[in-house]
């Protein structure tokens, strides 16, 4: 895709995370907007460092998690703002448009699904099933050693 394209997608995906914010979690649209236009920002600062030659080795979901991880970090100048802006978007409103894009995804390769067939079943289930347990020995290990359970 195309830099603009995929800046167009960010947006879209921007009102649509801000409507389902709004909507489902009785945040003002303002706000919303606000702390996913940050996202965006940050988004598109992540692609365009992924598009600089030598760092372009790397996928661009790093340059993101990075970019965002010092514009949230103590070092930064406005990172209390940063912060304070972003923490009004619910997790759940940035998840629902990325499911649904799964979706239509899938819905694609549907195809492709037929001819493994029965094979993914138990693959998935494995998958599912270690995602899950590996999840919770983490959170437990972690709220054990911070003294909360």
């Amino acid at each position: 895709m195309k830099i603009f394209e995929t800046i167009f997608v960010f947006i879209l995906v921007a009102i649509i995370m801000a409507a389902g914010n709004t909507v489902g979690y009785k945040i003002d649209l303002i706000s919303s907007l606000e702390a996913v236009a940050m996202l965006v920002i940050i988004s598109i600062v992540g692609l365009l460092i992924s598009k600089l030659p030598g760092f372009n080795k790397l996928p661009v979901i790093l340059w993101v998690s990075v970019v965002a991880a010092i514009m949230s970090a103590p070092i930064f100048p406005y990172h209390q703002e940063i912060v304070a802006i972003t923490d009004q978007v619910s997790l759940l409103a940035v998840c629902t448009p990325i499911l649904a894009y799964a979706g239509l995804a899938i819905g694609k390769d549907l195809a492709l699904f037929k001819n493994i067939s029965w094979r993914i079943i138990p693959v998935s289930l494995a998958v599912f099933s270690g995602t899950f347990i590996f999840a919770a020995i983490i959170a437990q290990v972690t709220l054990h050693w911070e003294g909360v359970i």
